[in-house]
């Protein structure tokens, strides 16, 4: 039978590369998003609200999907309104595509505040699972719209009999423009600037990641993953951890992502400075670096989210995960993490997204 693709966030780090490995393996891919891009030959857009159950079925109307991916996500200035806002785009996609019956598999991409807690929990010093993180800890007893998006899935595969996998990648290494959550970008532009500036490339997080062990998810990596739980009959009705297979160390990594660029680092030195606070004036030096090297964006503030590398880098604990769940059912893919940044780094270049 024929597999037919909806990827749920087709615009983003991990959907984009998904959509390369579905169209690479011969699967007809659709690409639901807000604002679909027409940049990826054979994948074939479809543009839609996901909080608009009219504008879904609109959209809809003539896609009967084998296996959905849902790899999107709103933010919400609470914890409340992200329950409220991504349990429902899950709920309406599912919704809709229920009268179709073709569903046979629905993926869901999540992450590590499964374990963490959500950003207001665990950037305030709440109290996470210990490490390395598997898929058998409990729910932590705090809200957190990861869990409220399971439960959508769940309740759908109970009513329509399809089965089911979840994803929890660390933080995402790869290519996206305006994403909210893209720290190999944001650090690939900070280093730019720096660069640029002769500002010293400073560690900006805490002792605690800088000395840590640490683990990252290339979206290359994630893709494979996804393809692989959605056509494996073991891994039905399975969450998943997913990471490059390696550990690091911040302090070993550091220097290297430096040695790229051309420029010295500065490390950790007692004090942590945040990258919110220092690309916060950089807006017009970016637009000029554009400007200057025909870069092909020239607002900083769609490439770089430097919140969210904070909130990863400032954390007070070392953070990483285990694979065995996966590798002992048959996922055997492995990425080295500095490769994954200097092949980013590269395909940025490559684009004209740094200088």
């Amino acid at each position: 039978m024929d597999k037919i693709a909806l990827i749920v966030g087709a615009s983003g780090i991990i959907g984009s590369n998904l959509a390369r490995e579905l169209l690479a393996t011969g699967w007809t891919t659709y690409g639901l998003s807000r604002t679909p891009k027409d940049d990826l030959p054979g994948l074939r857009p479809v543009a839609a609200n996901l909080l608009d159950p009219a504008s879904l079925e609109t959209a809809l109307a003539d896609v009967k999907p084998t296996h959905v991916f849902i790899t999107s996500w709103m933010r919400n200035d609470t914890e409340a309104e992200n329950i409220r806002v991504n349990s429902a785009l899950v709920r309406n996609v599912l919704d809709v595509l229920s009268p179709k019956k073709s569903v046979q598999h629905v993926a869901l991409v999540t992450g590590l505040k499964h374990y963490l807690g959500p950003f207001e929990s665990y950037a305030k010093g709440g109290v996470p699972l210990p490490t390395p993180f598997r898929e058998e800890l409990p729910r932590l007893a705090i809200e957190n719209f990861y869990y409220a998006q399971e439960d959508e899935v769940f309740a759908a595969a109970a009513r329509d009999g399809f089965t089911w996998s979840v994803h929890r990648p660390h933080t995402i290494i790869g290519q996206a423009v305006g994403n909210l959550m893209n720290m190999g970008t944001t650090l690939a532009v900070y280093a730019s600037i720096c660069k640029a500036t002769g500002r010293p490339f400073q560690w900006p997080g805490s002792e605690a990641q800088w000395n840590g062990l640490s683990d990252v998810t290339d979206a290359r990596i994630i893709a494979k993953q996804l393809v692989w739980a959605s056509t494996t009959e073991a891994a039905a009705n399975q969450a998943f951890n997913i990471v490059n297979g390696d550990y690091f160390r911040w302090s070993w990594l550091w220097p290297r992502l430096a040695g790229w660029f051309g420029i010295e680092a500065a490390g950790f030195d007692g004090t942590i400075h945040p990258l919110e606070a220092e690309m916060a004036g950089d807006a017009d030096l970016w637009r000029d670096l554009a400007t200057r090297h025909q870069l092909t964006e020239p607002d900083l503030s769609r490439l770089a989210s430097p919140w969210h590398t904070d909130l990863d880098l400032g954390r007070p604990l070392e953070v990483m995960t285990d694979m065995s769940k996966s590798r002992k059912l048959g996922f055997t893919v492995y990425q080295p993490t500095d490769d994954s940044f200097f092949d980013l780094f590269a395909q940025l270049r490559t684009d004209r997204l740094i200088p």
